[in-house]
C-alpha cells in the first residue's frame, strides 16, 4: 500500500464485520476486529488451550504465545518486554498500578489530573486519595479544548506525586503534547502517568520519546479484543510492593491471563504494521476534514475546527435534538454513533453539556468518503 494513499475497499475486505449496511463512527467506543484476530483467538483455542508451565505440548504453545505477545507489545510501546502488562481493560489496570503507587505515598501527597481525561485516569486517583488523604489537583483546558500547560504546571508542587494526563481526548479528540507533560511532571518529581487509550489507533506510541513513567492502553481501540494493556519502566516496577500471589514472576499480572485473546492482540498489531502509520493518519486526516467541511450549520462542534492538534473524533450538537434522539435517528439509518459523556465527565462539565452531553462521531481508516457523505446527509436531514 502507497504510504499516502490508502486502499481502504483492500482494508475493509479483511473485515467481515464491514460487510454490514452500517456505517462504524463508533470506533472511540471499541474497533471492529479484521478476520485475521478473530481466527487467530479461533485458532488458539483450537489447537494450543492450555494453562502455562506445563510439559505437554498445548502448555508449550502457550508459553510461546505470552512469550510473543510481550514482544508484540513492546514493540507497539516501544519498550523492553519485560515493561508490559495485560489485564482486563484499561481501567482495571489503572486501579491496580494506582493502589500499587499508593504504597509510596503519604498523607497530603498530591495528584494531578487533566479536565480532558476519560474517568479512568481520575476516578482511581480521587478513590485513593480518598483512602489515604491525598489531594488531587485538575488541570484545566482552554476555550478549544486544549490542555492548558501553563495552568497544568501551576498546579504542581513539591507534594506532586503523579501527574495523569491523555494523550488524546476521547470526547473532543483534542491532542496533547505529552511529552511536554511529562517534563513537567517530572520537573516537580512526579511521575508522568499517560492515557494512551484513545490515541492508540491513530498513531504511532514511543514510551521513551514521551518519557512517561506508566501508560494504558486498550486494543480494542485498535482492531483487537477487549483487552487492557500497559507499560510501567522498569526501575518503578522493581522498586514497588505490588499486590500478586507469591509464586507469580509478573509483578503485575495477578492471575491466568486471557491466552486467546493474546493471540487477537498479536494479531491486531500485525494488521496495524501491514497498513502502516503514514497511510492510517493520512486517510484519517482525509475524512476529518470532509466531515468539517460539511457540518450543517445547525450542528455546533466542540473542541478544534480542523484537523490540526486533534484526531478524527467529533464531539457535537444539532440544534432543536437531543443527542440521544440524534443517535437514535441516525441508527435507524444504520449510522453508528455515540451520544452521552463516554465517561469524559470532568470535559463535560467544563463544556456546559450535562446531563446530556454530545454526539460523538469518530473515524478510523476503514471508513469511507461516502460513509462521512452519509452522516452529514443524515444530519442535515434530521
Amino acid at each position: 500500500m502507497s504510504v499516502l494513499a490508502l486502499d481502504v475497499e483492500a482494508v475493509r475486505a479483511r473485515f467481515s464485520a464491514l460487510s454490514s449496511p452500517t456505517a462504524f463512527f463508533d470506533g472511540p467506543g471499541g474497533t471492529q476486529c479484521p478476520d485475521s484476530v478473530i481466527e487467530a483467538i479461533a485458532g488458539y483455542l483450537r489447537e494450543s488451550n492450555a494453562n502455562l508451565g506445563g510439559p505437554f505440548a498445548n502448555s508449550r504453545r502457550s508459553d510461546a504465545l505470552v512469550a510473543q505477545a510481550r514482544l508484540t507489545a513492546a514493540s507497539f510501546l516501544g519498550c523492553d518486554p519485560g515493561e508490559t502488562a495485560f489485564g482486563a481493560n484499561m481501567t482495571t489496570l489503572n486501579f491496580a498500578l494506582s493502589r500499587t503507587v499508593g504504597r509510596t505515598l503519604q498523607a497530603g501527597d498530591e495528584i494531578v489530573v487533566t479536565r480532558l481525561d476519560h474517568d479512568g485516569n481520575v476516578a482511581p486517583w480521587l478513590e485513593l486519595a480518598r483512602d489515604l488523604d491525598l489531594t488531587v489537583r485538575f488541570a484545566d483546558i482552554a476555550a478549544d479544548t486544549t490542555l492548558d500547560l501553563a495552568d497544568l504546571e501551576a498546579q504542581l508542587s513539591d507534594r506532586t506525586r503523579v501527574v495523569a494526563f491523555p494523550l488524546a481526548s476521547n470526547a473532543v479528540g483534542t491532542l496533547v503534547d505529552g511529552g511536554r507533560a511529562a517534563e513537567l511532571a517530572h520537573s516537580a518529581g512526579a511521575l508522568a502517568w499517560a492515557d494512551a487509550v484513545h490515541y492508540a489507533p491513530h498513531g504511532p506510541i514511543d514510551v521513551a520519546a514521551l518519557g512517561v513513567d506508566v501508560l494504558v492502553c486498550s486494543p480494542y481501540k485498535f482492531f483487537g479484543p477487549y483487552l487492557g494493556l500497559a507499560y510501567v519502566r522498569a526501575e518503578l516496577a522493581h522498586s514497588w510492593r505490588t499486590y500478586k500471589v507469591r509464586p507469580a514472576s509478573h509483578p503485575f499480572e495477578t492471575g491466568t491471563l486471557a491466552h486467546e485473546l493474546l493471540a487477537g492482540f498479536v494479531a491486531a498489531v500485525d494488521y496495524v504494521d501491514s497498513i502502516g502509520w503514514d497511510a492510517i493518519r493520512s486517510h484519517e486526516r482525509m475524512l476529518g476534514e470532509r466531515f468539517l467541511a460539511g457540518l450543517p450549520n445547525r450542528c455546533t462542534l466542540y473542541g478544534l475546527p480542523t484537523m490540526e492538534g486533534r484526531v478524527p473524533t467529533f464531539a457535537f450538537t444539532v440544534d432543536g435534538v437531543g443527542p440521544r434522539t440524534v443517535a437514535e435517528r441516525l441508527a435507524e439509518r444504520d449510522i453508528a454513533v455515540w451520544n452521552g459523556d463516554y465517561y469524559a465527565i470532568e470535559i463535560m462539565r467544563r463544556l456546559g453539556l450535562e446531563p446530556e452531553g454530545a454526539v460523538r462521531a469518530g473515524f478510523v481508516h476503514y471508513n469511507t468518503a461516502a460513509e462521512v457523505d452519509r452522516l452529514l446527509t443524515a444530519l442535515d436531514e434530521l
